[in-house]
């Protein structure tokens, strides 16, 4: 193509490319205000972000992660300061720049196809180019057999990486990623991320918010963002190592008097924070060796503890500790604040019995199917789960999980086999089992036409909460959800992390029994979800049996037990700790010099989930690490890869999880 007839979008982009990639700086933001009235949003951010970065930008709800954004997609202006883009204020370098907004941004009634040609019509794409444009981003994302498909029926993931198509249609040199993972599976997640560090090996710089902290790990680097200033910068590692504390990771059959035990030491000598999941307990200390003594010591004073019974390990700290200690220190982690109760759940011993009427159990499914038409959602499912407990269905999207909680609900009926809830095996639709069941949607199930108290006062009566009662407990919804004083406000108005607050809240105002939370965080920033985890463990330990999904797996951990599902089936039970030790292999990260280079060379030998890119290094799975990483490390020597280190470490929930799905099949698209 002649430089007189290309397109004057694209001849202005090779000038800034060229001079963004001579001073290396995509990104540079300058003393940033943004008032909203009184409210102030943004309190004088300074960052800049380099020239084929992933940069994630992470922090809770209101920290003013979507401030940044929008002021760099051009969508608002700033109060003061300066925001640039390729050497250009922001909102004249919107030719250059992607951008996916929380919101799904895509028409559900238009096809694959036609969602991007739309995309590319507003942004000026060249005919002449739309089709090799197109065909390169739709194989990339693996949608090219799905051209024809409605947006409106694609999954979460697929939706995800169509609305990527649309942002890179246009060939921008900056995309922007507000929190683009939200409900999005596992498997679909870590697909979406290797996608995102191929980008920026292509040069494209990405900035990204994110409420998981486990993605963040990827990241190249990371700012922790709190009431409008950036608290810290750096890489994962480098933030990490500032903590300056380490985590001991405890497991003891006493978990409950072993975090009662340890809270009082918090802040004293070597204890920094104390903190439970479902089986084990972790605690942040100064120094590894003088805080194990330190919690032997204490515990062992317990009566009927001896050294024996407690494993304690030493391991790297997370990017949730660093997180989570920062706000701490600013006063940003929200305290606890109890269930006022009413009612007690009689005391059931927790027997293992296979008995369908053994009231032990409170829910107790054999071999349950679920058939629509020809499709098998749910096939030949067992499962216990016991008062006091919490128990993980994990799986990708249309693994089934939904459709088993609303079997179990008795809001499907069952193609076969047997179903007990609460003891009961008859009518799982009866008004007394109900009274006993709490049911949080995926979706959120308030009424948006209705205030908050609106919507509390009419799930009060409906689950028949006596009025003498039915104050105190809304008021506790509203502290929960930090929304004393707001309750009037209409439902819709509210951010989604606040309305799944108020949701939980309305699900647990008659203390249930039986607790069904289907991905009851989907989009909820770090510090709300470590919140709901309390009062999902202070519901459990009060005797509620307690059925979740999530696509988060570190909040699986937060599970006694859990199934990982695979096309309607189960494929894997047990504690997190049980499922990380069985699996087969073992888990490398590699430390190369050229990192998709490297990627990219060894996906074509290895099978694709075995290989990801996390921030600056390579995780690899392999069966049979003695003959396996020898050839790996061949395969790099031969294409003049360096591989400058590789480090055994143990695998995550995540790799556990990944690892199951593939080889029982993989996860339906």
């Amino acid at each position: 193509m002649t430089q007189s007839l290309q397109n004057p979008v694209d001849r202005e982009k090779k000038k800034i490319g060229a001079t963004s990639a001579l001073n290396g700086v995509t990104i540079h933001i300058e003393k940033l205000y943004k008032h909203y009235g009184k409210i102030i949003a943004l309190r004088g951010i300074d960052l800049d972000v380099n020239r084929g970065e992933l940069f994630g930008l992470i922090g809770p709800d209101g920290a003013g992660k979507t401030t940044v954004f929008n002021i760099l997609g051009g969508v608002m202006e700033a109060t003061a300061g300066e925001a640039r883009i390729l050497e250009l204020p922001a909102r004249d370098a919107r030719n250059y720049t992607g951008y996916l907004t929380q919101q799904f941004s895509l028409y559900p009634d238009l096809s694959v196809q036609e969602n991007i040609n739309y995309s590319a019509g507003l942004r000026l794409v060249p005919e002449n180019q739309l089709e090799m444009r197109r065909s390169k981003y739709l194989k990339l994302m693996q949608l090219d057999n799905f051209c024809d498909r409605l947006a409106g029926r694609l999954s979460g993931g697929m939706k995800q990486k169509l609305a990527l198509c649309c942002a890179l249609i246009s060939e921008p040199q900056v995309l922007l990623l507000d929190e683009p993972t939200t409900g999005v599976d596992t498997i679909a997640r870590r697909e979406f991320w290797d996608i995102l560090a191929g980008l920026t090996a292509q040069g494209i710089t990405v900035v990204v918010a994110t409420p998981d902290l486990d993605e963040a790990e990827r990241c190249d680097r990371v700012a922790l963002i709190y009431d409008g200033q950036i608290q810290q910068i750096g890489t994962p590692t480098a933030l990490k190592a500032a903590l300056g504390l380490q985590r001991l990771v405890i497991r003891t059959p006493e978990l409950v008097k072993t975090e009662q035990a340890l809270l009082p030491l918090v802040n004293q000598e070597q204890i920094a924070d104390v903190s439970t999941y479902g089986d084990r307990i972790e605690v942040l200390v100064k120094d590894a060796k003088q805080g194990e003594i330190l919690v032997r010591d204490r515990l062992t004073q317990q009566p009927k503890t001896s050294d024996d019974q407690i494993d304690i390990q030493s391991e790297k700290p997370t990017l949730e500790n660093v997180f989570t200690t920062l706000l701490r220190q600013k006063g940003g982690v929200p305290k606890f604040i109890p269930f006022p109760r009413s009612q007690s759940i009689p005391s059931k011993p927790n027997t293992k019995q296979e008995i369908i009427q053994n009231p032990a159990i409170a829910i107790c499914a054999r071999n349950l199917n679920r058939i629509f038409g020809t499709f098998h959602a749910v096939a030949n499912l067992n499962l216990d789960l016991h008062y006091g407990e919490v128990y993980g269905l994990l799986g990708a999207n249309g693994a089934g999980k939904t459709t088993m909680i609303k079997m179990l609900c008795g809001l499907l009926p069952i193609s076969s086999g047997k179903i007990s809830i609460a003891g009961e095996t008859g009518d799982l639709r009866s008004a007394q089992l109900r009274q006993k069941i709490g049911y949080m949607s995926q979706k959120f199930t308030l009424y948006d036409d209705l205030t908050i108290l609106e919507n509390l006062q009419f799930y009060s009566g409906v689950y028949g909460i006596p009025p003498k009662q039915r104050q105190e407990k809304i008021r506790w919804v509203l502290s929960i959800c930090g929304l004393e004083k707001q309750e009037n406000l209409l439902t819709r108005q509210l951010p989604g992390g606040w309305k799944q607050r108020v949701a939980f809240g309305a699900s647990v105002m008659h203390e249930p029994e039986i607790l069904f939370l289907d991905e009851p965080t989907s989009g909820v920033d770090v510090l709300a979800r470590k919140q709901f985890w309390q009062l999902i463990n202070d519901f459990a330990r009060n005797g509620t049996a307690i059925l979740v999904t999530t696509h988060y797996m570190n909040e699986a951990e937060q599970c006694n037990r859990m199934c990982f599902m695979v096309a309607g089936r189960k494929v894997a039970e047990g504690s997190a700790s049980e499922i990380k030790s069985a699996q087969p292999g073992q888990l490398f990260e590699l430390r190369v010099g050229k990192l998709q280079e490297s990627y990219d060379r060894l996906r074509e030998h290895l099978e694709p989930w075995r290989v990801s890119i996390f921030g600056d290094r390579l995780h690899i799975v392999l069966d049979d690490p003695k003959q396996e990483l020898p050839q790996v490390e061949s395969l790099l020597k031969q294409a003049n890869l360096p591989l400058i280190e590789t480090e055994y470490m143990a695998f995550s929930l995540e790799d556990a999880f990944i690892g199951e799905v593939q080889r029982a099949g993989g996860a339906p698209p």
